[in-house]
Order: structure tokens, then C-alpha cells, then sequence
């Protein structure tokens, strides 16, 4: 029996570690927000408006956010690893990141104001990422490079 090997493409390993690095980073923020709330956010920059709004938000929006953001930083590892599971990990962090969109932006959309404004396009970056990212892993596993 022959087993066909499939070679590793040279973008796998940019992609993996850019998905890595920039989904890492949104697990630091996440790690920060939760430990240090207030002053965490203080030293990122934020307002009080914006404080407010995120101090606020229910206590159900946890979940979408844990799938988001550890979904990501998991499909990551496991993009560079080369499995299959890829897929599913930035599957789920691709819904964790459309369930924030949807609440952020149609639910309890924070208030027009300069400050919030800066961000009001984040979760379109966001979402758009995530979707790439599934697409990749999606079209590596189609080419047998995910195992």
C-alpha cells in the first residue's frame, strides 16, 4: 500500500504564524480583561464610556467570546500542527466572533461617540479574519495537507 505524502506549502507557515500571533494577542487581551478589568483597560487606552459599555455587557457574552478567542488561538496551534481539527477550532471561533458582532453591533450596540467609534469597525476585522482562517484550513484539509 502506497501512502501518498502531500508537501507542506511555504503559506501554511506564514498564515499559521500570523493567525498565531494576531490570535494570540486577543488571548492576552482577554487573559488582562478578565484579570484586571479596569485597569487593564485603562492602560490600553480606554475611557470611561467605553469602560462602562464593556463592564456591562451580560454575563452570557462570556461564551461567545471564550469560543472567539480560544477557538482561535487552538486552530492556530493546530494549523501549524497540520491537523484536520483546524477546521473546527477556527469554526468555532469563526461563531463566537459572529455572535459578538450580532450583539455589538444590532442587540446592545455601544453609544456613537468619538471614542467608541475607533472600534466600531474591530468587529468586522474580526469576523472577517476568522472567516479567512476557516476558508484556509478548509481548503488545506481539501488538499490533504491537514492530517
Amino acid at each position: 500500500m502506497m501512502v501518498e505524502t502531500v508537501k507542506t506549502p511555504w503559506h501554511l507557515w506564514a498564515v499559521g504564524v500570523l493567525s498565531l500571533l494576531w490570535n494570540g494577542f486577543g488571548a492576552f487581551d482577554f487573559v488582562q480583561t478578565v484579570a484586571r478589568g479596569e485597569a487593564y483597560m485603562r492602560e490600553a487606552g480606554f475611557g470611561d464610556e467605553m469602560i462602562a459599555y464593556y463592564n456591562a455587557l451580560p454575563s452570557w457574552m462570556y461564551a461567545p467570546w471564550v469560543l472567539g478567542v480560544w477557538g482561535a488561538v487552538i486552530g492556530s496551534v493546530l494549523l501549524l500542527a497540520r491537523r484536520r481539527w483546524t477546521v473546527h477550532a477556527f469554526g468555532l471561533s469563526l461563531l463566537g466572533a459572529v455572535v459578538s458582532l450580532i450583539y455589538s453591533k444590532l442587540i446592545n450596540p455601544p453609544p456613537l461617540s468619538a471614542e467608541m467609534a475607533m472600534m466600531a469597525w474591530m468587529p468586522f476585522v474580526i469576523v472577517a479574519i476568522a472567516l479567512f482562517l476557516v476558508w484556509y484550513a478548509w481548503a488545506m484539509a481539501k488538499r490533504g495537507v491537514l492530517r
